[in-house]
């Protein structure tokens, strides 16, 4: 997660390279939506209008859309069938045929870029905001570091997956995305940036705790074993969905017990060699980031070198220039900054504080309404948004008399800390759900199926940011570093399957309630968990025999199983390979 945090001290170029390219694509949008160029609107034969009339009383979908050649066509069928309506907030498909038209070059690029800067808003705002309020919370709280990091903070490091997947269940209707982003987040974890660390620190032979990574692989297998039940079914009832969801407080009930009796255990034993004993009993997610910034730091510093390099041109220049950098981190900073608040003493700013409890109702009420799919001037809407705006300057003022410009407030911060999460869940939610519409509309334009996308470039997206810092744990932290990184990427992706996929369940089988949810169907999920488990097994077996050392054979073992799964999927993408039952 540290990758996507951002220090507002000194501009970083990739920031400011995302801000541009948001408010272009932004002022482009806008120039294309309020003052469309009539002229170029497309015009379609009667013979195709007479084919289109037909696919409004067809339920496939957007699938049917390369049956025509041109791009006139093309936008017709689109405007016209109701399946290629977007879920999210925008129509990516109305805006590469219709108002890209024939420049489809234009349209992929743009389509990629706001694809960038969605995965660095969703990364981002886990690591500013949701992060950082897990851990205060926690703090006040007072949990142990156990406790928090089979909970909260491994919430915070898996937020990006279980948003997207809660989004694709409950929003887009298309719950394989969300299934093949978890799984092939999961699979990319816990083989490829193993391996990659197995690999990177087989020269010196270190071993890892047996007990821990035993009880972590074990509880993995066997959540993946109830999935993979669970699609055999094809449906799951409400009571289903909440027993798969309770696996993991079993894990996080064994986790303490473990935790306990190593505690008891030792209790005689001199400090310094208990408390070394007890690290090794901690699924240690929760100190994942206290080693993150190691990367965001060393960032920092040649960035710092490079800008004195550049500014000892002219110092009044650099200074305008460096104004001007500042200002363009803007346009991706201040919507969550008015609306999300942050009582850290780092970030303290009282203007900020109060806009942001004054606001943060108002986008409550927008989002409610765009869920409820209200039209702005309704008087519903009308209704839901005086009354947000009531309870936002009560709260405005009550934040303005209880809080000192100097400092954040040191009582009542349970508040606080709590809007500052709710705010920053809402606003994962809604990039995530516009992350997994473009995924989907991506996936009718290139002619591959949004679960392929879900599988690759969401699941690698979402799981950049473990593998740069878990990568990073394990060779600059030495020993406690590798452990540190090898359970967090066995860890980690248990949380995102069993917190991700088991909420969206119990939402989606609830809403069907007393009906069963049926399961999305997607023969290639069993294939994603055959070799998911594969390469779980192979780690179980090797390691132990290994005693426990990270060596090249577990490395390679898991990069070929991860390659393979690949290779395979490429193959019936191009079509070169076909098997029964997979389109």
């Amino acid at each position: 997660m540290a990758i996507f945090s951002a220090s507002r001290g000194k501009p970083r170029k990739s920031t400011v390279f995302l801000n541009i390219s948001f408010l272009f694509l932004f002022l482009f949008y806008i120039a294309t939506s309020y003052f469309p160029d009539q002229p170029n609107e497309p015009e379609v034969t009667t013979k195709h209008s007479f084919v289109l009339q037909e696919e409004l009383t067809k339920t496939d979908g957007c699938s049917r859309i390369h049956d025509y050649t041109d791009y006139k066509s093309k936008c017709e069928y689109i405007k016209s069938n109701i399946g290629c309506r977007s879920k999210g907030y925008i129509n990516y498909l109305q805006i590469f045929y219709c108002t890209c038209g024939k420049f489809s070059m234009l349209g992929h690029v743009m389509l990629l870029l706001w694809l960038a800067v969605l995965f660095y808003l969703l990364g981002n705002t886990a690591a500013d905001y949701f992060c950082p309020s897990l851990e205060s919370l926690s703090k006040l709280l007072k949990l142990s570091p156990t406790i928090a990091g089979v909970t909260l903070l491994s919430l915070g490091n898996g937020a990006p997956d279980v948003f997207a997947s809660i989004v694709s269940f409950t929003r887009s209707s298309n719950g394989d995305v969300g299934l093949n982003s978890i799984l092939g987040g999961a699979f990319f974890v816990s083989s490829v940036v193993v391996g990659v660390i197995s690999l990177l620190t087989s020269p010196r032979q270190i071993s890892v705790d047996k007990c821990s990574f035993i009880r972590d692989v074990c509880f993995f297998l066997f959540s993946l074993c109830c999935l993979l039940l669970i699609i055999l079914v094809g449906k799951i009832s409400l009571w289903g969905a909440i027993s798969f969801l309770a696996i993991y407080l079993g894990y996080v009930s064994v986790v303490c017990i473990m935790h306990f009796q190593y505690r008891k255990k030792n209790h005689s034993t001199a400090d310094g060699n208990q408390e070394e004993f007890l690290e090794r009993g901690i699924p240690l997610l929760g100190y994942a980031d206290d080693e993150k910034p190691i990367v965001v730091d060393k960032t920092t510093d040649e960035d710092q070198q490079s800008s004195l390099i550049f500014c000892n041109l002219d110092s009044s220049s650099c200074y305008y220039l460096g104004r001007l950098l500042y200002v363009l981190e803007y346009p991706l900073y201040i919507p969550r900054r008015l609306t999300i608040p942050v009582v850290s003493e780092e970030r303290w700013s009282r203007p900020y504080a109060v806009v942001s409890v004054a606001l943060a109702p108002l986008l409550l009420a927008a989002l409610c309404n765009s869920q409820r799919k209200r039209e702005f001037g309704s008087k519903s809407s009308l209704v839901t948004y005086m009354t947000s705006g009531l309870i936002g300057m009560v709260l405005g003022n009550l934040a303005y008399v209880t809080t000192k410009k100097s400092s954040p407030p040191k009582k009542s911060l349970f508040p606080w800390l709590a809007g500052g999460f709710l705010m920053s869940v809402t606003w994962s939610y809604i990039i995530a759900e516009e992350l997994v519409s473009l995924l989907i509309s991506l996936g009718y334009i290139l002619g591959i199926n949004p679960s392929v996308l879900g599988l690759t470039v969401l699941a690698w997206g979402n799981s950049l940011g473990d593998l740069i810092a878990n990568v990073a744990m394990a060779v600059n932290g030495g020993a406690d570093g590798v452990q540190i990184a090898i359970s967090g990427c066995y860890a980690g992706p248990m949380f995102n399957t069993l917190l991700g996929l088991g909420i969206s369940l119990v939402i989606s089988s609830g809403s069907k309630y007393p009906s069963s949810f049926v399961i999305p169907k997607d023969p290639s999920l069993y294939e994603t968990l055959g070799f998911l488990i594969g390469g779980l097994l192979w780690a179980l077996v090797i390691l132990p025999r290994k005693n426990m050392r990270l060596d090249r054979s577990l490395g390679i073992g898991l990069l070929a199983i991860y390659l393979c799964f690949l290779s395979l999927r490429l193959a019936r993408s191009l079509g070169l390979l076909k098997l029964h039952g997979v389109s």
